[in-house]
């Protein structure tokens, strides 16, 4: 892994999705380049047991499918931060893996509660703040499954493909006044979230990559941190592909 040197440096960000996997890696990186973080995770156990090893500023342990307690750590870590400059949305359930007539009512729910609507209030929240600074940088995790569909991931597909959706129409919204948003739009890469689903649903998904391999954290964590740095300043609404090949639009 390359760093580029103090280039988050004066920069604050919050991080959800931040005890594990993409988002500890990219709060992990963003620190180590010089800026400062708020990290936000269900899991308080795993949360307090990363956040000095990243140097975090601040933790939240909460449920993003929360409007209100989004509205709440919200406050909170913008009074800790003393301000916020980027907003990395990580947060992310696969659900069932199930046929679309067999999927749990339950797990479509709460899919579509955690990676969609969580998204919404996160952004809803945080927004304001970018544009009092006048400078913003969103990044929101979706997933080539939003783009192609996988089979038997009914709700984690349409709720991907909700986000790249929602940040296409965010960016537009925001374009022009010094706040960008993005999508990526990875493809399977190594991650705890993978304990979530059985070895045939992964065996699938590395089969549709050309490169014959899942991709490694710290390469998606990369593009995050490009995204979410002042390096990206003409693209927003868009959607960045770390697929190894298996993205085709």
């Amino acid at each position: 892994m390359t760093l580029f040197e103090g280039r988050f440096a004066g920069r604050s960000a919050i991080v959800t999705g931040a005890a594990s996997g993409l988002g500890l890696e990219v709060a992990r990186r963003i620190v180590a380049e010089g800026g400062s973080v708020a990290l936000w995770d269900v899991d308080g156990v795993k949360l307090a047991e990363v956040a000095e090893d990243v140097g975090a500023t601040h933790c939240q342990s909460f449920d993003i499918s929360d409007c209100q307690a989004v509205e709440h750590a919200t406050v909170a870590s913008v009074a800790a931060l003393g301000k916020v400059d980027i907003l990395i949305c990580s947060a992310g359930i696969t659900g069932a893996t199930a046929c679309v007539e067999d999927y749990p009512l339950d797990s479509w729910q709460r899919v579509v509660e955690i990676n969609l609507n969580g998204v919404f209030y996160c952004c809803r929240a945080v927004v304001p703040h970018l544009l009092a600074n006048g400078y913003g940088r969103i990044v929101n995790v979706a997933s080539v499954a939003g783009k192609e569909g996988n089979p038997n991931a009914s709700a984690y597909s349409a709720t991907k493909a909700g986000v790249i959706g929602f940040t296409k129409s965010l960016g537009k919204e925001l374009a022009g006044k010094g706040v960008i948003a993005n999508a990526i739009t990875p493809a399977t890469f190594e991650s705890p979230i993978l304990a979530q689903l059985p070895k045939s649903q992964v065996d699938y998904m590395r089969g549709k990559i050309p490169m014959g391999r899942l991709g490694q954290v710290s390469e998606t964590a990369a593009m995050v941190c490009f995204m979410a740095s002042e390096e990206c300043s003409f693209t927003t609404a868009a959607t960045f592909d770390t697929s190894g090949g298996r993205t085709t639009f």
